[in-house]
């Protein structure tokens, strides 16, 4: 058997509640929620992650809008890590966090889908780690060349096809994941 964690990658203030909203917002908070509670039900770890960046003020360490979303819910023994880069390893404690948690497999969900869900969770598989990708738990905005829905679409389906890494990545809806 697996030993899981969800990793939630930077769901916060300021990429979340600015205009235009990332595709479907509300729906991927709800369901981050409905996965996080399912995971500390279980007693998988729940890891959020945040992006910084000093020199842009909205995601400056502990201004207002690096803060998670309003919406999503935390709890005691959640674990927190702090990043500089789309990868959510890249000179961060992450990868002790999950060794410490005897963790095998991730659940990556969150923000964005084309660039640190996508590079996080090929981190990972390069690392070794099973993943699960929660296609309905994870957004980005839309962008010149493709809406944000399709964006979406397309991060689950290719990372659920990449087979090189030698570990199992699979795309399932929050709904499958629970039940």
């Amino acid at each position: 058997m697996k030993n899981k964690a969800l990793l939630i990658i930077d769901v916060q203030e300021s990429l979340f509640e600015q205009e235009p909203k990332p595709y479907a917002a509300k729906e991927v908070v709800r369901n981050i929620n409905t996965l996080s509670s399912w995971a500390r039900t279980k007693g998988y770890p729940v890891i959020f992650v945040q992006h910084e960046e000093p020199e842009y003020a909205q995601l400056k360490y502990d201004s207002e809008g690096w803060q998670l979303q309003h919406d999503i819910q935390t709890e005691d023994g959640d674990l927190f890590v702090r990043k500089t880069t789309p990868d959510s390893f890249h000179h961060t404690d992450l990868r002790v966090l999950l060794e410490e948690q005897d963790v095998d497999e991730l659940i990556v969900c969150g923000y964005a889908s084309d660039f640190c869900v996508d590079t996080s969770a090929r981190r990972a598989a390069a690392l070794g780690y099973s993943i699960i990708v929660a296609t309905d738990a994870h957004t980005t905005h839309d962008k010149p060349h493709a809406s944000a829905e399709l964006i979406r679409h397309h991060h689950s389906y290719v990372l659920s096809h990449i087979s090189s890494f030698r570990v199992p990545i699979k795309a399932m809806t929050t709904y499958e994941i629970c039940h």
